[in-house]
């Protein structure tokens, strides 16, 4: 298996797929890299290198004890990023992986970054705080974490539900709902309900004002986990020049309900760079 061991230790899984100017994704909670297979085999069809790992914690990675807040994650790509001496970066984040690429520009500026994608994702806030009173409300998230103690396998096997929109029109495979339960119980326990209090705590406002790259925000307007208003919509108004798409009754999980549609966006996006 391709791997870093980052400065505290911990071994980092990436796969490294073709040739051309790199893109590096950083996937959702509770998955790993496997989420951006089919994104990975077309951008590689199409001339690019692609890095995909699995956030420690989760997937192939090691499972340490601790380390799983937001400075830490855009540590851990920065050693990928420095190990692998990427040049002219575009980084992708899904959900909580929007947080982590947006940090890492936070810290480490974007003198090997050409572009940034957001997907889904948490910024610039996520859970509800005194100044930010849109967020969703805490009790939402000591909710999961007490589905996730009390039945891990059933919490997540539900979660798939609002997660790809089955609820509201949309359809998945049985494949899919199979294979999104066993990468999320791959994950270390105590990896995964730390996450959940990172990403519902976290604010990238900061990180906001830091983007200095062609940007684009795609989020679906039916997403029942990050919801679109307070947090997509705000994220493209908050980065200068962002370009924002707003996919039509989309869920959170779109990578997978509207794959081609992504694929051919993410591809003309990087074209413009």
């Amino acid at each position: 298996m391709s791997t870093i061991k980052t400065a505290d230790g911990t071994q980092i899984y990436f796969k490294d797929w073709g040739k051309g100017k790199p893109v590096l994704f950083s996937h959702g909670w509770p998955l790993d890299a496997d989420m951006w297979d089919n994104q990975l085999n077309f951008l590689a069809e199409n001339g690019y290198r692609v890095i995909a790992f699995d956030r420690r914690g989760f997937g192939r990675s090691d499972q340490p004890w601790t380390g799983y807040d937001y400075d830490t994650f855009a540590s851990d790509i920065n050693e990928l990023i420095t190990s692998l001496d990427l040049q002219k970066v575009t980084l992708v984040g899904f959900s909580m992986g929007g947080g982590d690429v947006a940090r890492y520009i936070n810290n480490y500026g974007t003198a090997r970054v050409d572009g940034l994608v957001l997907l889904g994702a948490v910024t610039p806030a996520f859970g509800k705080s005194d100044d930010f009173p849109q967020g969703v409300d805490q009790s939402v998230f000591a909710g999961i974490l007490a589905g996730l103690r009390q039945d891990r396998a059933q919490f997540i096997s539900d979660f798939a539900v609002p997660f790809y929109g089955t609820n509201a029109g949309q359809t998945v495979s049985e494949g899919v709902l199979t294979q999104t339960l066993n990468i999320a119980l791959l994950a270390s326990l105590k990896g995964t309900l730390d996450c959940v209090k990172a990403f519902s705590t976290t604010d990238f406002r900061p990180d906001m004002a830091k983007i200095d790259v062609p940007a684009l925000v795609i989020h679906g307007s039916n997403d029942q986990v990050v919801p679109f208003e307070s947090t997509g919509k705000l994220a493209a108004e908050m980065i200068t020049g962002a370009q924002l798409k707003v996919y039509d009754n989309a869920p959170h999980g779109f990578a997978v309900t509207h794959s081609d549609q992504l694929n051919v966006d993410l591809l003309a996006f990087l074209k413009s760079l």
